[in-house]
């Protein structure tokens, strides 16, 4: 990933809170057919000897029979985006030389995948999944909610899915590397809900990596 320094974000602990808050990641390996991508929900394990993400994949799903042939893949996680118009920036009235951008934010996971086809560990996996996305409810949802024998039948029709991780790496494109003025002309219209291109959440980012928040 093309990273400039302007755009790094190495502080391991606010990655791993941002794959939790966003654990929808894009899998991607290679395989003799070619480029494989699968959107999965992980989660991120450290166990003090190893860091993980797991998941699982459906069995109709070919992409986890090439997993196992592959000795690294990656996972890219996705957070807020937005368009930026050149006439946010105060500069287009003195200098004019602006052009279109994208922010963005997001973190990439390398590691070496192992498939895993053991129903104890899928049912503990679907479960701690289940719980963690269900928490804020007021009445979670639980896997043994469900009949006991539905569940058994889910569980024959996936495989597990264990990355151990080899590096983290995270980039926060947010207008650092405009001057003041115009990071700051980004937020106001980015947080204007007149304008076509509103995005009140990235608003907020940008304004807080102004800030050094």
């Amino acid at each position: 990933m093309y990273l400039p320094a302007k755009f790094s974000e190495t502080d391991l602990s606010f990655l791993v809170q941002f794959i939790r808050l966003h654990p929808l990641g894009l899998l991607i390996s290679t395989s003799e057919a070619g480029l494989q991508a699968s959107p999965l929900p992980f989660l991120y394990r450290d166990t003090g000897s190893k860091t993980c993400l797991i998941a699982h994949l459906a069995k109709a799903n070919d992409h986890w029979q090439t997993l196992g042939k592959v000795s690294e893949c990656l996972v890219v996680f996705q957070g807020a985006e937005n368009y930026v118009t050149p006439s946010w920036y105060p500069s287009k009235q003195t200098t004019h030389k602006v052009v279109p951008t994208w922010n963005y934010e997001l973190v990439q996971v390398k590691g070496i995948p192992t498939v895993i086809d053991s129903t104890e560990w899928l049912r503990a996996q679907v479960g701690q999944m289940t719980d963690s996305m269900e928490q804020e409810r007021q009445h979670p949802w639980q896997v043994n909610d469900a009949p006991s024998d539905f569940i058994a039948s889910q569980l024959q029709a996936i495989v597990g899915l264990e990355i151990e991780i080899t590096a983290v790496v995270g980039k926060w494109k947010m207008s650092q590397n405009r001057s003041t003025e115009d990071a700051q002309g980004v937020v106001e219209g980015m947080a204007n809900p007149a304008d076509p291109h509103a995005n009140p959440v990235v608003a907020q980012i940008v304004a807080d990596r102004a800030t050094g928040h």
